[in-house]
């Protein structure tokens, strides 16, 4: 199938965690991890697309109902009937990699390809920090891990609704939201895409910002759209998508799958239906604009059958994972993997061990966009001002992971080996050593290294205690990037002329 190619980005040096500065976006160079051979990947897509002919993806929406049927596409009783020949022409028509564009340019990021991009936590209508426990969130707790995103370079997104600030009423709130995404920081943003109507707002916001040209010829916005799973399409979402895709912006289709209840308990059933939902809403996209850029989104979660909970960072959950990223790439689109998912209701044991395991598979399917990569907790219900930034130190390593080894000759060290440090010496005061002590580790300013005595004399302060200490900081260092006065003067005209109207 014939892509769109777009110009690679330098892969990464070794930063300095502890830099406030603008790291390159991570490139993959590692083999991804593949457990399905290529008959196996093929009876998946055939069992997907006998999902797709045979029991079809419901669309509750009229206005989607005739772009479906303008295209050809059997529909009986609002379930759209799709032909795989017809699913794979339209599919082609999705570009394999594209820019994704910030405020400031520095800061563009590439989807697709071998392009790994993290976005922070989305969603949550609660937060939570150490000082002052669980409550609602607020739109300074918004601007606050907006500037977080800002300012960790291990974040290449600002993301959208961080946390819902329920100060706001509700009539305008997404309003203050994009405007809080616009003018808090310049890398690149989401948006705030809940309904048809709140995407047309903040599409008119964003050419207000970048001017309606930009808008028109750049990929500036980001929406997500979840299918209701089992094989549903609601008004609310493909309002939003018909929205995004007339304006050429990024389409993120993420079926929402917990296994035992949106999808069955099999691994390889939820695959199959995953792929044919997903498929589905890049299809439709593709026949509202061809050419829209899409992700392939992939979020699966088990319930616990007693209790009725999501589970996250199960290991069915993540044999999932690897088999819907083998059939992205076959597809040749840009893969949405797992973030930092916990359903731990605090940072603790299970918190950590959930969150490694759900984020460190996805580094293993060559990636292109993780969501919730930051501050994830009690099962997306809660932003974690704590859990954001140690998710982020787990972001740095994720960086110096992706870099792979590199083959310089300098890496060999062969003369300090031979003719410097002699059998039964070290290394630790030799010159290649020297030279390399600063950056040739990943070293995780949260993380404690020294002896137990050192520790307790210290205070024996814990991980929390030092992720409390450095949010703070991190606010305090946060620089507001310059904007024009007369830009932000149209944008606050309209938001107010739309509140009157709301």
């Amino acid at each position: 199938m014939a892509r769109k190619r777009m110009r690679n980005r330098p892969s990464p040096h070794g930063p300095n965690p502890d830099q406030v500065a603008k790291i390159t976006q991570p490139k993959w160079t590692l083999p991804p991890y593949e457990i399905a051979s290529t008959e196996q990947l093929q009876l998946l897509h055939d069992k997907s697309m006998q999902i797709l002919e045979e029991g079809g993806i419901a669309f509750y929406d009229d206005e989607s109902i005739r772009i479906l049927e303008q295209h050809q596409v059997k529909v009986v009783d609002q379930i759209a009937y799709f032909d795989r020949a017809q699913v794979m022409e339209y599919l082609a028509k999705a570009p394999s990699q594209f820019v994704w564009n910030g405020r400031n340019p520095e800061h563009n990021v590439v989807l697709g390809g071998d392009h790994v991009v993290f976005a922070p936590v989305v969603g949550p209508p609660f937060i939570r920090d150490l000082d002052r426990g669980r409550r609602d969130g607020t739109l300074q707790d918004l601007q606050n891990l907006i500037k977080l995103s800002q300012t960790i370079p291990y974040m290449h997104s600002l993301g959208a609704e961080n946390v819902v600030p329920s100060d706001v009423p509700i009539e305008y709130r997404h309003l203050e939201t994009m405007y809080a995404l616009l003018t808090t920081g310049d890398k690149p943003v989401m948006g705030v895409y809940h309904t048809g109507p709140i995407a047309a707002d903040t599409l008119a916001l964003a050419k207000i910002m970048y001017g309606e040209e930009a808008l028109r010829q750049n990929h500036i916005l980001h929406c997500v759209v979840n299918v209701s799973s089992p094989r549903r399409l609601d008004d609310r979402m493909l309002s939003m998508l018909i929205q995004f895709a007339q304006h050429n912006q990024i389409v993120d289709v993420t079926p929402f799958i917990l296994s035992g209840a949106m999808g069955p308990v099999s691994i390889l059933g939820k695959v199959a239906q995953l792929n044919a939902e997903a498929l589905a809403g890049i299809v439709f996209a593709q026949m509202v604009n061809p050419g829209t850029p899409c992700i392939y989104g992939s979020f699966q979660a088990v319930l616990d059958l007693q209790s009725g909970a999501p589970v996250f960072g199960a290991p069915e959950s993540q044999l999932a994972l690897y088999l819907s990223a083998q059939l992205a790439r076959m597809y040749n689109l840009p893969f949405r993997a797992a973030g930092a998912y916990a359903s731990s209701k605090i940072i603790d044991a299970q918190g950590a061990y959930e969150s490694v395991m759900a984020m460190f598979p996805s580094m293993l399917v060559r990636p292109n966009f993780v969501l919730h990569a930051a501050g994830w907790l009690e099962g997306g219900l809660t932003a974690g001002y704590e859990k954001f930034v140690l998710d982020c130190e787990l972001l740095g390593m994720y960086h110096r992971y992706l870099q792979n080894v590199s083959w310089e000759e300098d890496e060999w060290a062969l003369d300090t080996i031979i003719n410097e440090v002699p059998p039964g010496g070290h290394h630790l005061g030799s010159s290649h050593t020297m030279r390399h002590y600063r950056t040739a580790f990943y070293r995780a300013s949260l993380f404690d290294y020294d002896s137990a005595e050192a520790w307790e004399a210290g205070g024996s302060i814990d991980s929390i205690q030092r992720a409390n200490q450095k949010y703070k900081q991190l606010l305090r260092q946060y620089e507001k990037p310059e904007l024009d006065p007369g830009t932000d003067e149209a944008l606050r005209d309209f938001i107010e002329r739309r509140k009157q109207e709301l």
